[in-house]
């Protein structure tokens, strides 16, 4: 893939309109699959990978619900072999079929399960685990039969955090750790049981990054000042090994390569948000590079990929020594807080408004 490219960027193949939202791309066996809202209606789409038309699209009623944002969902399509799993801000979770978006089974949870949704709405995606749909829903989660859309488990019905679930094992455990509006919890997947909480309070409850985890080493951060810290896995109660404000990320998940982590530091209101690079071990940090800004970053090999939130793409190489910048160029206009997708060498890039570019990173641009 060629990650530098002329001032007119990497190649678009196609554009399309999914609606208003903050969804990200899932991608499989040839299509895209992401959520929009229009008229107060949430809409799962399937586009097709190679040309961006649509395949099929699904709806149901839900408002836009603009809260400081321009609202819609902000969830991202979970594709598990033949189906595809879904929850929007007010708790409507679908399975439906990934070939024709046939509704399989569907559940509302805010109105079945009397649960204190929080303030933005759910927005951690669904995660597959065996035969479980896992939801971060409740204090320290849910889990959901994926055939049948039953409740296995749920956790006591407090407001969630904004962040998905992220499993790891120890000790031959099936683990998960959820955030609340208060705490990261590690979780028994296979029975619910919690088995530990460590308290993370963040201004309204935002915490909405999801956790890193190494090991029995799980690294959190969240924004509005709050900062990072690592914590060890033990059998009731964690061990906070480091805490600091090196990394302040609010909305974007930092990515780790190798014994660093990158993100971005400071809110998407801050005067000058950064690309950070910060020691996993320690909490230390090596460089802050200032000419990014707010945005979000996925990882590609040993590359960073960043879609600012003003539209412009940018990638560079990032070591524990510094930031060299490779390629940047506008490729949307509008709000863009949503991570891009890549899949075989093509990036998926979309804003707020819905607007989706398929961009070409398999060759530069000629």
């Amino acid at each position: 893939m060629s990650f530098a490219w002329p001032a007119g960027g990497p190649k678009a193949l196609w554009n399309a309109a999914v609606g208003t939202g903050f969804s990200s791309l899932a991608i499989a066996d040839g299509r895209v699959f992401t959520m929009g809202n229009e008229g107060d209606r949430d809409f799962v789409r399937c586009l097709d990978a190679n040309t961006g038309k649509l395949i099929w699209k699904q709806g149901y009623d839900c408002p836009l619900d603009p809260n400081l944002f321009e609202g819609g969902p902000t969830s991202t399509p979970t594709v598990a072999g033949d189906r595809v799993y879904t929850i929007s801000r007010l708790g409507q979770v679908h399975c439906l079929g990934a070939a024709d978006g046939e509704i399989l089974w569907s559940r509302d949870l805010a109105a079945g399960d009397e649960l204190s949704s929080p303030g933005w709405g759910y927005a951690g995606s669904p995660v597959i685990h065996g035969k479980l749909v896992l939801l971060n829903v409740g204090e320290s989660g849910m889990a959901l039969d994926k055939a049948t859309g039953e409740t296995v488990w749920q956790s006591e019905p407090e407001e969630a955090g904004y962040s998905s679930p992220v499993v790891f094992q120890h000790a031959g455990r099936d683990l998960g750790v959820f955030s609340s509006g208060k705490y990261f919890s590690a979780v028994d997947l296979a029975s619910g049981e919690r088995v530990w909480s460590h308290r993370w309070l963040t201004r309204y409850g935002m915490n909405a990054c999801d956790p890193l985890i190494d090991g029995d080493l799980i690294f959190i951060t969240s924004g509005y000042g709050k900062g990072c810290a690592l914590v060890k896995h033990a059998a009731e109660e964690p061990e906070e090994l480091w805490k600091g404000k090196a990394l302040r990320s609010q909305l974007t998940v930092p990515v780790k390569l190798g014994g660093f982590v990158y993100g971005i530091d400071g809110d998407e209101n801050a005067r000058e948000p950064s690309l950070k690079c910060v020691s996993f071990a320690t909490g230390e940090e090596q460089w802050a590079e200032a000419g990014v800004g707010f945005g979000s970053l996925i990882a590609a090999g040993d590359k960073l990929i960043v879609l600012s939130a003003k539209g412009e793409l940018i990638t560079g190489q990032a070591t524990a020594q510094g930031w060299k910048e490779l390629g940047r160029a506008e490729v949307l206009k509008g709000k863009c807080w949503t991570p891009p997708a890549l899949a075989e060498g093509r990036l998926y890039c979309r804003n707020a408004f819905g607007d989706v570019v398929c961009l070409d990173l398999r060759s530069p641009r000629s």
